[in-house]
């Protein structure tokens, strides 16, 4: 078995910014409301002709230029998002095309929140295996365009955005354990009613709102602390570490009361915690890569650290990652 790294980053945020203040224009809900109970000031939001493979092929370009290696040297193409541009072909097949990368496998993945560290494990493994070489991983939202910018208690949340890892054998360290998970009994707590084969798209589904998120975030909130504690601990037993070998938690960005929760469990002091959630609220599946790229870039993650992400969203799914870098 290879070891596998992160041999290179890159991220995209549309430029357009949306505060609090905006949407105090909008719907009822103050900036006072929004900080105390999520953590976000602003949200970028992508513009009507970007795409969500428009932000992951931004984002997959810098990765490539980070690792230093040209297109043609990538296997394979996986993108975690939930917000694809149409139901087929996948994000992959664009980006790939994109970035001139040829005969790469390519597919999307569909696991909300955790859509990174699952496309990172599974990378992982055809890499270790010897059955591809190079690897780019992207979770990629444009979770506007599924936001109901009426309803208050959603709207404020969500945000757009890219992230990308390319992935490669390294001489040490690497990713050390993964654990991802599912319980498939709560699906109702969060999720996109309309638009599938259970419920196509027509008259009735689009006048009752139904191709919006809808969430129920009181449920939400403890399950998501009970969970990601879960996931921590049992990624940290599997790689033999305790919380005390841990340089840096980067969670996924949903809710910083919910994070600082999870943390406090851990025992982890905030000093400890990486969060961008301020700047770009909750971008699904991007949120937690995003993160990562900037600690990175703001030498937050320095080599020789260990680092572990924690995510959890809608399925109800999670996954757990523990990398030195």
């Amino acid at each position: 078995m290879k070891k596998v790294g992160i041999i290179g980053v890159g991220e995209y945020l549309p430029h357009k910014v949306l505060t609090n203040a905006d949407l105090e224009k909008l719907v009822d809900t103050s900036n006072e409301w929004i900080i105390t109970r999520t953590g976000i000031k602003e949200r970028r939001i992508a513009s009507k002709d970007e795409a969500t493979s428009d932000l992951a092929i931004k984002a997959a370009k810098e990765a490539l230029a980070c690792a230093k290696i040209k297109p043609e040297d990538i296997d394979l193409i996986i993108v975690a998002t939930i917000t694809p541009d149409m139901p087929f072909p996948s994000v992959a097949s664009i980006v790939q095309n994109a970035l001139g990368v040829k005969h790469a496998a390519c597919f999307d993945i569909s696991a909300a929140c955790a859509g990174f560290v699952y496309a990172l494990s599974i990378a992982h493994q055809f890499i270790a295996r010897g059955a591809y070489r190079h690897a780019l991983i992207v979770g990629a939202e444009k979770l506007s365009a599924i936001t109901d910018w009426k309803d208050r208690n959603t709207c404020v949340l969500f945000g757009d955005g890219a992230g990308a890892c390319v992935l490669g054998e390294v001489k040490s360290g690497g990713i050390i354990s993964t654990h991802l998970g599912c319980d498939g009994s709560n699906l109702e707590l969060l999720n996109l009613p309309a638009g599938g084969s259970r419920r196509p798209a027509s008259k009735e589904t689009v006048g009752e709102g139904l191709h919006y998120i809808k969430m129920q975030g009181n449920e939400l909130f403890k399950i998501a602390v009970r969970t990601m504690t879960h996931a921590a601990e049992t990624v940290l037993k599997q790689a033999g570490l305790t919380y005390r070998d841990v340089d840096l938690i980067i969670p996924h960005q949903a809710n910083s009361r919910i994070i600082f929760a999870v943390a406090k469990r851990l025992g982890l002091t905030e000093d400890k915690i990486y969060l961008n959630i301020e700047k770009y609220g909750n971008m699904s599946s991007a949120s937690t890569v995003t993160a990562l790229v900037e600690a990175v870039k703001e030498g937050r993650v320095k080599k020789g650290d260990t680092v572990l992400l924690d995510c959890f969203g809608a399925g109800l799914v999670w996954g757990a990652s523990i990398i030195k870098w």
